[in-house]
């Protein structure tokens, strides 16, 4: 089988991780792309074996709006740069994956340019779609066109005029000779054209073996993008929706009928692209409810059939509330160095690491093993993939629940339980909102490699929530944050220094559950006001 199916990938919306400014203002190059090298020690550190970075590409803004295909972003650094950074994630053994925008271009890309200097008279007038010289729109250019989205900032491309589908075709040529790179997330895949879709299927054939094509699609019969025709994978956005309101609404019977559907719907060989954030949604941990959650939530995402895919920042926990307007609490800078003491003292970091464990040893039975239900309430779900059980609890009590198993002992490869298996049954206890991913023991002396600790799951068992003022929200009683650093004020957010921003924050982590040490840490050490406003606004 091909590298991603096999794969584990880690996200990054690199304007946004290095702090690159909103707007280009098309200067000198500047070298922020290789401030992500650590991360590429990171990526492998938690098991993830391949890196969707994007846009990468000289534009705009926010990156979707491209102004030339063969030039690295200069608020980026250069192709060199570019070349490099793949080059050190090569060699550490993680494969990458770009974005490519071939849906619409900025208007700062040349053909556009040349279409509204020469208006009839450009060679580039049928580049775009219905172009209108007796139209006009919002830039006032005296002619309209189709857009994406509604945005005339995003002029949409026509993907059947032969010279686009070429230029295009060769864009992707360009970046395997100069980057080596490994496949294509292709943004708005659900509005291109087929027969271009093709032509990319065609083209990742020939310059490279297993060159991977991924779609982002939102909804449908996935199989239509994905097949031997054209994509090899598409987003799974409905299992994303379902991953948390099977949570939020305890109700593991929306996640079990859309595996099941979208099992009935894909080809054997295809593997969709599982997620649970990415930089166009909430954060997982923002969206849950239950921020106990966030261990069965992931234990389905590393588990269920399909590619599993961390966006980043969520190992770590961090919240991020999508806004009307603005995307950019979706998109942060992070200071790697900040997160240091994470891999020992942050259970969602913990848990991603053994997750990513897990997924290389067990690997055979997690991409190629059968997937089997075993036990399905609205509050427990449990299957099989290949030889390993996988059982969930939503509620908040201790559940039990029996399954029938083929082994004569299993041992949970997070907390190292062993249960014998007695009359054919898998006698599971569940803690609230917890999991456990079993693995057969065949005899005595053969050994389960544990994955995790007996303390891992029980970092995120929920503890009772403690009693808050009914004015203030802030806890009164009993938390490690209740010696808030000063009085929150009743003003609005945008008016308050960064002392009581780190407050409300506090107080509104404390509302969620219990406050450890390392959480007041990533509070008191972010002394960015822009940041920890948008960190304010994601709490329900």
């Amino acid at each position: 089988m091909a590298w991603y199916d096999e794969a584990v990938f880690y996200h990054i919306y690199p304007l946004g991780l290095t702090g690159a400014p909103k707007q280009n203002d098309y200067g000198t190059p500047v070298h922020r792309l290789l401030t992500l090298v650590p991360w590429i020690d990171h990526i492998k550190r938690l098991g993830f074996t391949a890196l969707y970075i994007g846009p990468l590409f000289q534009s705009v803004g926010h990156g979707y709006e491209t102004t030339d295909y063969r030039t690295l972003d200069s608020r980026l650094g250069t192709n060199e740069d570019l070349a490099s950074f793949v080059r050190s994630c090569h060699e550490a053994g993680i494969k990458v994956v770009f974005d490519g925008v071939f849906n619409h271009t900025g208007r700062d890309f040349f053909a556009f340019q040349d279409l509204r200097t020469n208006r009839e008279g450009s060679p580039y007038r049928d580049w775009y779609c219905n172009v209108n010289f007796w139209g006009n729109n919002e830039y006032n250019d005296g002619f309209s066109y189709d857009n994406w989205g509604g945005y005339d900032l995003l002029a949409k491309l026509n993907q059947r005029n032969p010279a686009v589908r070429d230029y295009l075709c060769d864009v992707v040529r360009y970046w395997v000779n100069e980057f080596d790179v490994d496949g294509i997330r292709l943004d708005t895949a659900d509005v291109l054209d087929f027969d271009f879709m093709r032509a990319l299927r065609h083209t990742a054939d020939s310059v490279k073996p297993d060159f991977w094509l991924m779609g982002e699609v939102i909804h449908g019969d996935y199989s239509r993008w994905a097949n031997e025709h054209t994509l090899h994978s598409v987003t799974h956005y409905t299992l994303h929706k379902a991953l948390y309101s099977g949570h939020n609404d305890h109700n593991y019977f929306e996640i079990a009928h859309t595996v099941t559907r979208s099992n009935g719907m894909m080809p054997p060989d295809v593997r969709l692209y599982n997620f649970v954030d990415n930089h166009d949604v909430e954060r997982i941990s923002t969206k849950l409810l239950n921020k106990a959650h966030y261990l069965p939530v992931h234990i389905l995402l590393y588990t269920l059939p399909g590619i599993p895919s961390v966006y980043y920042g969520s190992e770590f926990g961090i919240e991020g509330r999508k806004e009307r307007f603005s995307d950019d609490s979706l998109r942060p800078a992070i200071d790697l160095k900040s997160h240091a003491d994470d891999y020992e003292s942050n259970p969602c970091t913990k848990l991603i690491a053994a997750l990513g464990a897990l997924h290389a040893t067990w690997r055979t039975d997690l991409v190629y093993g059968l997937y089997r239900e075993l036990c399905l309430t609205t509050e427990q779900f449990a299957y099989a993939r290949g030889r390993l059980i996988v059982a969930v609890n939503n509620a908040e009590h201790e559940a039990t629940i029996e399954v029938r198993a083929d082994a004569t002992s299993y041992v949970g490869l997070l907390g190292g339980t062993q249960i014998d298996v007695e009359d054919g049954l898998l006698h599971i206890v569940l803690p609230p909102c917890g999991g456990e991913i079993y693995a057969p023991v065949c005899d005595e002396d053969e050994r389960v490699e544990q994955l995790g600790d007996a303390e891992l799951l029980e970092a995120f068992v929920p503890a009772e929530k403690p009693e808050l003022d009914s004015e203030s929200g802030v806890e009164t009683s009993g938390s490690p944050a209740e010696d808030l650093p000063v009085e929150v004020p009743s003003i609005p957010l945008e008016q308050m220094t960064v002392e009581q921003l780190q407050a409300v924050i506090l107080s509104k982590m404390a509302a969620n559950g219990p406050v450890t040490d390392q959480m007041r840490r990533d509070v008191t050490n972010n002394i960015w006001p822009d940041s920890l406003l948008n960190w304010a606004k994601s709490f329900r």
